[in-house]
C-alpha cells in the first residue's frame, strides 16, 4: 500500500537562519535583522544617556558659575559587520567522484540483504558527470509503488507552468436557490480555514462568502449540485485492490473533493463519495445544512458566483511527493492529460505522463503506467528511469523541475522519511521518495557523499518481505552511499 506521512511545513526557522519558501525553491539567508535592530536600539540608548548627561552637566555648571562650558560628545562607533556569507555553502565543484568498483563493493552486500528479497534492481548515477557508478538490472521494469510519483511530478512540471493553479468554482443552478459546485480537479479544497493538511489550500468558506455576496439578498440555498464532469472513466485504476478505495491512503478519483477526499479534515480515512462530501461541505458553509446535495452538471452558460484557486502546481508537486499523497498525484496526472488534450481518466493520464517524459528527453523504455500515483500493481518502471528523473531535476536538464528536489522527503526529518534514516548520517544528506506496496519497497532520490559529491540513486525491491526489514535494508544502502568516499 502506498502510504503518506503527515503534512509538514516547508518553512522552518533555526537560530540564526531564516528560510523563505517560494514556488519550487527554498532560499536560506542569515537573520542579521534582529542583531541590527538590537544594535541600533543600544546606540540610541547610549545617545540618550549622553544627552541626559550633557543636560545635567549644563544645569550644574550654570548653577555654579552662572555660565556654561562646552561639552564634547564622542561619535558613536558602529562595529563593522563585514560582508554577509551564505548560511548553506554550495557543493564543491571539484569534490572527488566515487570509484565505481569501490562503490559496488560497498553496496552489493547491502543490495543482497535478505530483507530486500531476490527481485532487486538499482542504479547510482553521478549527477555532475552523468556517469553510471552502479547498475544492477536497472533497465528491468519493476513495480515502482509510490516512486512512480516522480514521473507524475516531472510530467506536471514540464507540461504545466509551475505557477499555474487549479480552479474550483460555484455557478448558479437551473432554478432559484440552486448552486452548482464545479470541480476543477483540486482535491486540496479545505473545509477548514486554513487547511489542516495542505498549506496554501483554498477553502470552502471562501467559496461560501463569495456565493452569499453574489446571490440576491435573502435567497436561501435549497439545493447543491456537484459537477465532477472534468474527469472521466472509472473511479479506480486497474491494479488497485478492492480495499484500496476507500482506505486510509486512497479514494475514488473525482474532479471534486475536499481535504484530499478525507471523511473529515483531521481523519486519515478517505471517503467513498468525495464529490457528495464536497457538496455537503459547501451547504454547511452556506448555512444550508438541510439542502439537497446531488451529483449533476452545471447549466450551459451559468453565471459564476464564486472562484477559488489552489496553491501553485509546484507546491502541489512538493506536497504530493513529501506526503506520498495518492489523490493529489492522480489529480496532477489528469491535469497533464487535459493539457495534452487527452481524456482526464486513468488511461489518458498514464499516456499523458509517459508522453510528457518522452518530450522532455527521458528514455521511458520499459515504462508501463496504469495510474499517476503508483498504487497500481500493474505499473512498471525501471530503476534507470527513476534515476534519470531525479538526475534531470538535480542538474536542471529537466527544465523547471526543481520542485521535485524540494518535495523529496528528508531522511530523519520530514514527509514519509521523518522516522527513517541512519542516526550517523548528517541531516539533509539523504532526500528520497519512498515506495511501499505489499511485497514492494523502493527508495529513489539524492545523496551527498562524505566527499561532497551529489549522487542520484534508485533501489526497487519488488519481491521483498516485511516492511521493517526492507526499509532497514534500504536505509542501510542510502547511509552507505552517504558515508562512502569509495575511492
Amino acid at each position: 500500500m502506498a502510504y503518506g506521512g503527515p503534512a509538514q511545513s516547508t518553512e522552518v526557522a533555526f537560530l540564526g537562519v531564516g528560510t523563505i519558501a517560494s514556488s519550487g525553491s527554498t532560499i536560506v539567508t542569515a537573520k542579521t535583522g534582529r542583531f541590527r535592530r538590537r544594535l541600533a536600539m543600544g546606540v540610541i540608548g547610549l545617545v540618550l544617556l549622553l544627552i541626559a548627561g550633557i543636560v545635567g552637566a549644563g544645569v550644574l555648571l550654570t548653577g555654579a558659575g552662572g555660565g556654561t562650558d562646552a561639552v564634547t560628545v564622542p561619535e558613536a562607533q558602529l562595529p563593522d559587520l563585514g560582508a554577509s556569507v551564505p548560511v548553506l555553502a554550495a557543493l564543491s565543484t571539484d569534490a572527488p567522484a566515487p570509484d565505481p568498483a569501490a562503490l559496488s563493493s560497498q553496496l552489493t552486500p547491502l543490495l543482497t540483504a535478505a530483507g530486500l528479497g531476490a527481485g532487486v534492481s538499482a542504479q547510482v548515477v553521478d549527477v555532475a558527470s552523468k556517469d553510471v557508478l552502479l547498475d544492477l538490472d536497472a533497465a528491468d521494469p519493476a513495480t515502482p509503488a509510490s516512486t512512480a510519483k516522480l514521473l507524475t511530478a516531472a510530467a506536471a512540471l514540464t507540461t504545466l507552468d509551475p505557477s499555474d493553479t487549479l480552479e474550483t468554482t460555484v455557478v448558479a443552478g437551473a432554478t432559484p436557490g440552486e448552486v452548482v459546485l464545479v470541480g476543477g480537479g483540486d482535491p486540496t479544497l479545505s473545509r477548514t480555514a486554513p487547511s489542516q493538511i495542505y498549506p496554501g489550500a483554498p477553502t470552502v468558506a471562501d467559496l461560501a462568502t463569495q456565493v452569499v455576496a453574489a446571490m440576491p439578498a435573502g435567497t436561501p440555498v435549497t439545493r447543491v449540485v456537484v459537477d465532477s464532469s472534468l474527469f472521466s472513466g472509472p473511479l479506480t485504476a486497474s491494479g488497485w485492490g478492492a480495499a484500496d478505495a476507500p482506505s486510509s491512503y486512497a479514494a475514488p478519483v473525482t474532479a471534486t473533493a475536499v481535504d484530499g477526499a478525507r471523511v473529515s479534515p483531521a481523519s486519515t480515512a478517505r471517503s467513498g463519495q468525495p464529490g457528495l462530501d464536497a457538496g455537503s461541505a459547501l451547504a454547511d458553509a452556506l448555512g444550508a445544512r438541510g439542502a439537497t446535495v446531488v451529483l449533476g452538471e452545471a447549466p450551459v452558460g451559468a453565471k459564476t458566483l464564486a472562484t477559488v484557486h489552489s496553491a501553485p502546481v509546484s507546491r502541489l508537486v512538493e506536497q504530493a511527493l513529501s506526503m506520498s499523497d495518492n489523490m493529489l498525484a492522480e489529480a496532477l496526472a489528469r491535469q497533464v492529460a487535459l493539457a495534452r488534450n487527452l481524456p482526464a481518466s486513468f488511461e489518458g493520464a498514464a499516456q499523458a505522463v509517459t508522453d510528457a517524459l518522452t518530450d522532455a528527453g527521458v528514455d521511458v523504455t520499459g515504462v508501463t503506467l496504469s495510474d499517476g500515483s503508483g498504487l497500481s500493481r500493474d505499473d512498471r518502471v525501471p530503476a534507470s528511469v527513476l534515476t534519470a528523473v531525479v538526475r534531470g531535476a538535480a542538474d536542471d536538464s529537466l527544465d523547471g523541475t526543481s520542485a521535485i528536489l524540494s518535495g523529496l522527503p528528508v531522511a530523519g526529518y520530514d514527509g514519509t522519511l521523518f522516522d527513517r534514516g541512519d542516526a550517523g548520517t548528517a541531516p539533509g544528506t539523504v532526500r528520497a521518495k519512498t515506495g511501499t506496496l505489499l511485497g514492494v519497497h523502493a527508495l529513489a532520490g539524492t545523496v551527498v557523499t562524505a566527499d561532497g559529491r551529489l549522487l542520484a540513486f534508485a533501489v526497487v525491491a519488488d519481491g521483498s518481505g516485511s516492511d521493517a526489514a526492507a526499509e532497514a535494508a534500504l536505509d542501510n544502502v542510502a547511509a552507505a552511499l552517504a558515508a562512502c568516499g569509495c575511492r
